[in-house]
């Protein structure tokens, strides 16, 4: 039964903490195992997404940032709460709303009229995950007190910078802008996140399963971690370590270089997303047992990683041409140590 096993694996964690404590995690191969788990856990709540939490793994791994986007009802906030669970670590949720103060995500210094000295409060950002509901709800300057920690992985208050916890992610939900009471995310802020997937609706075997495992009972709450900070860390050491060849080096630049002159663009990508598709293709390759990239794992992360930095002219828009498509296009065009390789067609 699904209670079962996961009880089994959170016994299994507890097992073993103290023994990692003391041994750490080696190599890919130790990665691959924790990460099941964790995956695991995470489509035990999650029906039929197993490539987007496939990815927030990627993000997290990179040390990188998540954003989710879709349409209300389609389990944005279900997969981030999940993963949360599923590590043992601090996690704090903010809920994104019109009336949000900037202090309310940083915190702030208050008076102590005992020891007549100000004292620094600290916010729903100090944590090892947060949770971002809505962003795109509050105000954009409630959005921006997000930037210094997402970029610098620190908070400034009053002159005073405070460092976050690590490992440090922020994986945030949005509803499309097209919808009522939202603010688009600015360009800055955009760029600090990592990846931005799209969960899509289920479809109808997946939506089946989860009116059976859903409607008793909320199956977060047989969601216990199968592991913790200490190994987060490690593998993220571990990431760190997987080689990049100069060529596939040089194809990154190369893709994200045609960006910024392709003509249905006004905005290309930026030398952050350049290191940011690097240090993905790193934790892709790491998750998948290598110790070195290749440049399908670039190829396979370039959507995510690029297309919602990118800001598309407006005849692109009057044509539909999006720039998910624009991405696909370049992968395309631009050639791989010399030689144009076309994407496989589904």
């Amino acid at each position: 039964m699904p209670g079962s096993t996961q009880a089994q694996d959170g016994e299994q964690y507890d097992q073993r903490q103290d023994q990692r404590a003391a041994s750490g995690i080696q190599r890919a191969d130790r990665i691959s195992a924790v990460t099941e788990r964790i995956h695991r856990r995470v489509e035990s709540v999650i029906e039929g997404k197993g490539e987007a939490v496939r990815l927030a793994l990627t993000v997290l791994l990179a040390e990188g940032h998540l954003l989710i986007e879709d349409v209300p009802g389609v389990g944005k906030t279900m997969l981030a709460k999940a993963l949360a669970k599923s590590i043992d670590c601090t996690v704090r949720r903010i809920q994104f709303t019109p009336d949000l103060l900037p202090s309310d995500v940083t915190g702030v210094t208050i008076f102590d009229p005992q020891r007549r000295e100000f004292e620094f409060k600290p916010g729903a950002v100090f944590a090892h995950i947060v949770l971002g509901d809505e962003i795109n709800r509050a105000s954009p300057k409630t959005q921006s007190a997000l930037l210094e920690c997402m970029g610098e992985r620190q908070v400034t208050v009053d002159g005073v910078s405070y460092p976050l916890d690590t490992p440090f992610m922020v994986i945030a939900t949005q509803n499309p802008v097209e919808m009522e009471g939202t603010y688009p995310l600015p360009e800055a802020q955009r760029d600090r996140f990592m990846a931005r997937i799209a969960m899509g609706y289920p479809a109808p075997a997946a939506e089946l399963r989860m009116l059976d495992g859903h409607s008793a009972a909320n199956p977060l709450d047989e969601v216990v971690p199968v592991a913790g900070t200490h190994d987060i860390i490690k593998l993220i050491d571990a990431v760190r370590t997987v080689h990049v060849s100069e060529d596939v080096k040089r194809y990154v630049i190369d893709l994200v270089t045609a960006t910024r002159s392709v003509g249905d663009l006004r905005l290309g990508a930026s030398p952050r997303a350049a290191l940011h598709l690097v240090r993905a293709a790193r934790a892709k390759a790491a998750l998948e047992d290598r110790d070195f990239v290749l440049p399908d794992d670039v190829k396979a992360l370039a959507v995510p990683v690029l297309a919602h930095r990118l800001i598309p002219t407006a005849e692109a828009r009057v044509a539909r041409r999006s720039p998910e498509q624009i991405v696909l296009d370049l992968l395309d065009q631009v050639p791989i140590d010399g030689q144009t390789t076309r994407r496989p067609r589904a």
